[in-house]
């Protein structure tokens, strides 16, 4: 049982990923051209990933009870000499959310908050990944603010912000939104609190062969030839949506797929938390079922990575014992 206080916490999450979509979606409008996508330039991407840290950690130390965030960034990066052109412009895009008094300290010092890391699992702490899926984000398509929260070594809260995924009303943007044992929910990216909030499901697919699966547009993230192999085995016809992010997890939790699987492309790679915690519970929450490959509960306390598990296998519940069953044969 949570000692916490999950919905004033699930406010506090709301709030801070929307002000990092706010801030990426800025980003995305001033920074990536078709230039700088000819280049394969990345500095778009920085900046909207440490503005977009800075907000959460910021709106989390104002509104939330949790004082801990282990997200995928710190600021030494940006106090260093050669840096100071890419400083700037992260804190011109956070003034532009938080207001032009912020100095460029204040900003760096939001950063750093986020540069935690999990020493046990006696207090909990917040997971942040402030921009999941770096090429969905260049190429303008799928990527996602990830915030869970974590309690005793289990995701008990998680926010996903999703700014190019449509929404409840059809318009491009929405949160998933998910706490322990109250329900996953979707809302739209824009709106105000909870405005808008609707329940969604997993859907109700009991056959692999009505099944669609979702992977990784990168094959580097997942042995996307395995996976067309196993897809066979299960008899999938459909041919799979390629998405970057957690998105994936959000597509499975609104019943448009059935199956995530995110297969290991070497045998001693290790997931990291934040790319998994926030679309895990949105996931269960929807009546789903996430796993590593083996079939075992993901373990979120080992610190900054998934220590005890190998890939990651997300469903809509009835498959999930036969995905499980045909990827134990392709990958021993």
């Amino acid at each position: 049982m949570s000692t916490i206080d999950l919905e004033s916490e699930l406010d506090a999450a709301i709030v801070a990923v929307r002000d990092a979509a706010t801030v990426c979606q800025s980003v995305q409008k001033d920074l990536v051209t078709a230039a700088t996508l000819e280049k394969k330039d990345k500095s778009p991407v920085t900046v909207a990933d440490f503005a977009s840290q800075a907000l959460v950690c910021s709106a989390l130390a104002g509104s939330s009870k949790i004082a801990d965030v282990v997200g995928e960034e710190d600021a030494k990066d940006l106090r260093e000499a050669g840096a100071e052109e890419t400083c700037a412009k992260v804190v011109e895009h956070v003034r532009g959310v938080r207001g032009a008094d912020v100095s460029t300290s204040q900003a760096l010092d939001w950063i750093d908050l986020g540069g935690v890391t999990p020493t046990g699992i006696d207090s909990p702490y917040w997971t942040l990944d402030p921009i999941d899926g770096t090429k969905g984000f260049l190429r303008g398509e799928q990527y996602a603010i990830a915030l869970g929260l974590l309690e005793h070594g289990r995701v008990v809260l998680g926010v996903l912000g999703c700014p190019n995924l449509p929404g409840p009303d059809g318009k491009p943007g929405c949160l998933l939104a998910a706490t322990r044992g109250g329900g996953a929910r979707i809302l739209p990216l824009n709106g105000k609190g909870r405005d808008g909030a609707q329940t969604i499901r997993v859907s109700d697919v009991t056959s692999t062969a009505a099944a669609r699966f979702c992977e990784s547009v990168e094959s580097g993230h997942s042995d996307q030839d395995q996976s067309a192999q196993i897809a066979k085995a299960l008899e999938i016809t459909e041919d799979p949506v390629r998405v970057d992010s957690q998105c994936k997890y959000a597509i499975v939790a609104r019943g448009e797929a059935q199956i995530y699987m995110r297969l290991p492309t070497r045998k001693d790679y290790r997931e990291k938390i934040w790319d998994h915690a926030a679309g895990l519970i949105v996931v269960e929450e929807a009546g789903g079922r996430v796993t590593d490959v083996r079939g075992n509960d993901l373990d979120f306390a080992h610190g900054r990575k998934l220590e005890n598990n190998a890939g990651i296998i997300a469903t809509n519940g009835p498959i999930h014992d036969r995905v499980l069953e045909v990827v134990g044969q392709y990958i021993g």
